[in-house]
């Protein structure tokens, strides 16, 4: 394996950082599912490699979104509402 593709600690305290916040059950599928974000246009989500930058909205060209994501439809209202406090929407425009 290349030291390239390889996760830096800082990238590993991010994602779990992220992770933490997930019940049991959210985190368990979301393991299951890494990789396979399948984000459509209007979806939410968290880069997981990035939380700090906030939850984000996919937008048309931005719909094969790569790395490891977060969809806000894997996990429930209440969690997303902690991950969207603990990191910010500043990314995400509310609908109008």
């Amino acid at each position: 394996m290349s030291l390239v593709n390889r996760p830096g600690k800082s990238d590993i305290e991010a994602r779990d950082s992220v992770l933490s916040l997930l019940s049991d059950d959210e985190a368990t599928r979301v393991r299951a599912d890494a990789g396979e974000a399948g984000l459509a246009d209007g979806d939410e989500y968290i880069d997981l490699a990035a939380p700090d930058n906030g939850v984000r909205r996919v937008h048309g060209s931005m719909q094969r979104t790569t790395g490891k994501v977060l969809p806000r439809r894997a996990v429930s209202a209440q969690t997303w509402a902690k991950i969207a406090a603990r990191f910010g929407t500043r990314f995400a425009p509310k609908e109008r």
